[in-house]
Order: C-alpha cells, then structure tokens, then sequence
C-alpha cells in the first residue's frame, strides 16, 4: 500500500492513486437506477422548450436534461456558474492558474446573506460611481433576450399612475414618482429590490420627474408654478420658485440638459424658460412659432431640441440663444413627444396617430427632411420614447391602448419581434427607463406596478 491510499467515503472504499486524492472526481456514493431510463418531455411546458436543439424534439434524456440546464444557465447569467462544492471550486481555480486559495473576505461574502435592516441603504444614495459594466458589442436585431425579474417596486407599489421611472447613474438606484404626491427609491438587484426611502410632497401630484445627471439629486414638477429639488446627499427637499415675473401655472414638462446646470421648461405661447440648476434662477427664454410642447438636449447641453404645434423641430444654441435651424417633422398632424439618443446622432419624434419618426440629426440639420424610418406599430398617440445608453434600442408607448409598447433595434430600424408578447403583462404603460449600462429596462404602469426587466445582451453591475 504504499503507492496507493484507501479511501472510505460513507461506507464506500475507493482505491486512489497517491497524490490524485484531490484530484480525482469524486463518484457519487448512491446511484439511482431509474435514472438512466428516466427521459423528460421538453415540449408539455411552454417554458422548456427552449431547451430544444431541433423542432421536432419533444423527449430527451434526464441526463442530457440537466446538462442543457446547465448550458442555458451560463447563458442567461454569464459569468456565474452552477452550484459547486469547495473542492471543486479549489480544483476549477487550480486549472485556471489561480494556487486555489481563498482571498481575503472571499468565503465571508459568499456565505453572507442580506438581512432586513442591516443593509446601510443610506450608502446607495450617496453613491455616485457607474456601478455598471457597459457592452459595447453589437446588439443583434430580431430577437431579444430578455427576461422578467421582480417588480422594481414589489416592496411598495404606487397608489397612483407611475408617472415617471429613472436609474440613477450608478445603475443600483430606481426612482419612481406619480400622483401620489410621492417619490419612492429602490435598491435594484433583481431578487428583492428593497426600498431605500421614500419622499412625500404634500398637495404636489408629480407629473415628471428626473435624476440631476451626476447623481446629486431629484428634480420634480406638477401643475403648479414650482418645482422641487431633493438633494440626495443631505436628504434635504427644496421648493423653487423661479418663475418671478411669469404667468405659467405648470411647469410639469421640462429637460434637464446632460451637463446638470440648466433646466428647461415649456412655457405660455411658444415661450421656453431656460433655469439654472445651481442658483435656482430663471436666466433666459426663447421663443418659438405656435405653442412649445416638448424639449430633448443634444450635444452634451449646447443645444436644445423643441417641437410645437405647428409640427416644426427646432434646434437652438444655448451659447447664443438663437435658432439654428427649423423643418417640418414629416408627416406630423399633432406631435406628442420628442427624445434625442445620448451620442446626439440621432432623435425621435411621436406623433397623435401612433407614428414614430426617426431621424439622423446631421442629416436633418443639412437639410433632409426624409426620416430614417417611420415606425407604425402603434395605432395611438405615442407619449413616451426612451433610448438605451448606446443608442442601439429604442423603446416607444402609448398610454392610450393596453400593451402599447414595442423595441426598436435602431442599427437595422427593425423592431424586435419576438418581446413583447402577447402574455406579457404591461396593460397600460405611463413610463419607461433604461438603466445605465442597458441591462434593465422598466417599465411604470397605471396601477401603480412598475414591471423589471433583464436585458441579456448587456452586462450589468
């Protein structure tokens, strides 16, 4: 015996070469013997279908069964991996180069399990890192990946229509707001989403609401001639009356430019109003033709997009004040929403009759008034556009119609056909995000829900 070593393993003995103890892939103590007769049919539930690698197979394998399992969870949640004992985790790192050691706070965190009020949520809204790890890589048109997880608000939905949803930069944060007079924050992890805090704003049903771009705060705004302010780092909340001077009794459609410093509102008569985030001052208007009905900012705060009545996109440099160019948007009869993609290259205009318009902004400024692409998968008026972070989705609804919600893949000007469908739950949609780095994309309803979900293609934090 003195090459070899006999093991026992729970009334078992096993003979192993010397050295290879750790080495040897341990066999199992019992085995079922049904198991090898033992075949799963993948086609009696609709959600196992997936595990097909041909249309017309129905029953396969328990073992094969398991292993596809395994595949499709690596597939979903690149970079974990299925559940592993000590020893084979040690042996997995070993053949990857790394000596097996465990680092320090390594086997603590692994075993560490979240506790309800333990969890210093205070540290999520001082937090101001991107948190999110971005892919560039081309998104592929056709079909998303895409998968439901808990609602973002499941610990405390809205008594009221969500009308605003917005990630916080870090990607971590949710922020939900409505005519409920509150502002709610959730910590976003996919499983719990658990509430950090909640915001109330006595007689102010909140009509939009948005993240100051470096984190720092909430703007908010209703019908009224105010807004406010919530500072997130002193928890403090400010009333703005800046509007000195002016008759505007609702200030509930505004942009805040990328650079944080200037806020825009739509005024009476064609008037924009231009206020500085910082001193809380009104510091200038411009003036358009007919009535101004959105605002989008491009070009990291130096220009402002506006469309009115009239039908007419205007662009304005904010250095000087002064319009730059104005063109009819195609085909537009009553225009009711406008969004510019984050590189500014490209921005989107709605319209009362459901129809999208998409456009390449140099173009348009050069003088082609032809869109991109006009989307008519809509038949109402569309009331929300949202772009992802890259620019490569483009997500359109109608509060008017059930499931009126549908994703664009801009580099093909296609839309995704296979999400959403006809199961998913959406009923009326008020509002929708993206979150920062792509990988959530939300959604806020008329009951108060706001659905979550995972976008695959994007690495998330």
């Amino acid at each position: 015996m003195d090459e070899t070593n006999v093991v026992e393993a729970a009334g078992r003995w096993d003979i192993i070469k010397a050295g290879d103890t750790e080495e040897a892939e341990r066999k199992p103590v019992w085995e079922d013997e049904h198991d090898a007769t033992a075949f799963v049919d993948v086609t009696r539930q609709n959600r196992l279908k997936k595990l097909r690698t041909a249309a017309d197979e129905s029953v396969i394998p328990a073992a094969e069964y398991a292993a596809r399992l395994r595949a499709q969870h690596a597939k979903l949640n690149p970079g974990t991996t299925w559940a592993e004992l000590p020893w084979q985790r040690k042996k997995r790192r070993r053949e990857a180069g790394d000596d097996g050691a465990i680092g320090f706070g390594e086997e603590e965190e692994e075993e560490e399990e979240y506790e309800e009020g333990t969890y210093e949520h205070r540290n999520v809204l001082l937090e101001q890192s991107d948190l999110v790890v971005k892919n560039k890589g081309r998104l592929p048109q056709g079909l998303l990946e895409v998968s439901r997880m808990k609602d973002a608000n499941i610990e405390e939905p809205s008594n009221a229509v969500v009308q605003s949803v917005e990630f916080h930069r870090n990607g971590q944060l949710l922020m939900t707001a409505g005519f409920d007079q509150k502002l709610r924050f959730f910590q976003i992890d996919g499983k719990r989403n658990p509430k950090v805090q909640g915001i109330f704003l006595q007689d102010f049903p909140i009509y939009n609401a948005a993240f100051v771009p470096d984190g720092s705060g909430v703007v908010a705004a209703g019908r009224r001639n105010y807004f406010f302010v919530y500072d997130l780092q002193a928890g403090k909340v400010e009333r703005v009356n800046c509007m000195v001077g002016r008759e505007e009794k609702s200030l509930e459609r505004f942009a805040v430019s990328p650079d944080g410093k200037i806020l825009a509102f739509t005024g009476n008569e064609g008037y924009i109003i231009l206020a500085s985030l910082r001193s809380r001052q009104c510091i200038g208007t411009l003036k358009m033709n007919g009535s101004v009905r959105y605002l989008s900012f491009a070009a990291d705060g130096k220009e402002l997009l506006s469309i009115g009545s009239d039908g007419e996109v205007y662009h304005w440099d904010l250095r000087s004040r002064r319009c730059i160019h104005r063109a009819p948007d195609e085909g537009c009869v009553k225009p009711t929403a406008l969004q510019v993609s984050p590189d500014s290259k490209l921005f989107a205009t709605g319209s009362s009759m459901g129809v999208v318009n998409l456009y390449n902004r140099e173009s348009f400024l050069g003088g082609v008034r032809k869109p991109l692409k006009a989307f008519m998968h809509l038949t109402t008026s569309v009331d929300n556009l949202r772009f992802n972070f890259d620019s490569q989705i483009l997500a359109i609804s109608s509060r008017m119609k059930k499931d009126a919600l549908r994703l664009v893949h801009v580099p093909s000007n296609t839309v995704f056909s296979n999400w959403p469908t006809p199961k998913t739950p959406l009923q009326y949609v008020h509002s929708m995000a993206f979150s920062p780095g792509g990988g959530y994309f939300a959604a806020g309803k008329a009951d108060g829900k706001v659905l979550l979900y995972r976008l695959h293609h994007y690495d998330h934090a």
